[in-house]
């Protein structure tokens, strides 16, 4: 990489030194009231000796909690003489969003899952994008991208991939949700909105590392259930990748592996006012079936809108605000992988 193109964060751990380092990536931003100071984004690296590492990141978006709480524990808990390889925790890595509770930044609405590949002289989400994709995934050979659904949605806890055309990439993958081991599983093909080139789906695709995903729960809050699988799935996959010692595996049953295919999956309000959901999560659903209706009180004699799912399915997904607008995802469903 050019000198011009690299990334001006500066870490203050090496990342080639044995023993638990903790420390920030420093991203010089100058403002009324700082100068010359720099946001602090927190890191951690934990190594001995040679082996795999595993890149662990939460807080991509601000307002999914249970993966920030997992990593955190894990960061306190884990002892450096039962690893082989090397551990980078990246808690909070849109740290404005972050610190702020919210999906995007404080400081200039950036969504980070959305920012890939960034640029070095963009804006902070941006920077924080290109700082993320060109320095530390590079490191890795498994990325852990730990999600939730945020304020707006709700899910059941499950970890995801993305479906990929090389069978032994694919299989890499698939054991890696296997090893996760959350009670659903699902395997998306992107779209939907997602840009996947701009998330750390695409990052990781550009840069070679496997990537796996999570959403553990949702709804503006932690959800205890959603935790333990976090808790019990990032520590499967060190072990899985052998970053830990096999003795150190927590037993899980069976995940139930499902699978997302196109728009028809999806339940989007098609117009605005509360929404009233008809069914709950992991409900079986039927191809007509009422899944919600949209009521306006600003004129209560119309008549609710009601909203119908257009395939069979499991419910993921649903919203969780009762104010609603026309665009908004009410619900997302999978069904199970043939």
């Amino acid at each position: 990489m050019s000198a011009e193109n690299r990334s001006s964060l500066v870490a203050d751990v090496d990342f080639g030194a044995d023993g638990k380092q903790t420390g920030f990536v420093r991203l010089f931003h100058s403002v009324h009231s700082s100068a010359y100071g720099f946001i602090p984004i927190p890191i951690v690296v934990v190594q001995r000796g040679p082996g795999p590492t595993a890149l662990l990141i939460a807080g991509n978006h601000g307002d999914e909690f249970e993966g920030q709480v997992a990593l955190c524990e894990l960061v306190r808990s884990v002892d450096v003489d039962a690893i082989r390889g090397r551990i980078i925790v990246l808690p909070m890595a849109n740290f404005p969003a972050a610190c702020a509770g919210t999906r995007t930044s404080s400081i200039d609405g950036g969504n980070l899952n959305r920012s890939f590949p960034g640029s070095p002289t963009g804006t902070v989400t941006q920077q924080i994008a290109f700082y993320v994709e060109h320095e530390l995934i590079p490191l890795a050979d498994v990325v852990c991208d730990l999600h939730s659904g945020g304020s707006s949605l709700l899910y059941l806890p499950s970890a995801l991939i993305r479906r990929c055309q090389d069978p032994q990439r694919h299989a890499a993958h698939m054991a890696l949700l296997h090893a996760f081991g959350a009670p659903h599983s699902y395997i998306t093909r992107g779209g939907h909105g997602t840009g996947s080139d701009e998330t750390m789906r695409g990052a990781c695709d550009r840069q070679g590392p496997l990537l796996i995903g999570t959403e553990l729960g949702g709804a503006n809050t932690l959800s205890p259930a959603g935790l333990a699988v976090a808790q019990r799935g990032i520590r499967n996959i060190l072990v899985h990748m052998g970053i830990l010692p096999a003795s150190m595996q927590i037993p899980n049953s069976p995940t139930r592996i499902l699978e997302i295919g196109g728009p028809d999956y999806f339940v989007y309000a098609q117009e605005s006012g509360v929404f009233e959901p008809c069914c709950e999560l992991g409900d079986a659903v039927r191809a007509g079936q009422l899944a919600g209706r949209i009521h306006a009180p600003e004129t209560p004699w119309a008549a609710a809108v009601e909203h119908r799912f257009q395939r069979d399915g499991v419910v993921l997904c649903k919203r969780v605000p009762g104010r609603t607008v026309r665009g908004d995802c009410l619900f997302h469903l999978g069904s199970d992988l043939e």
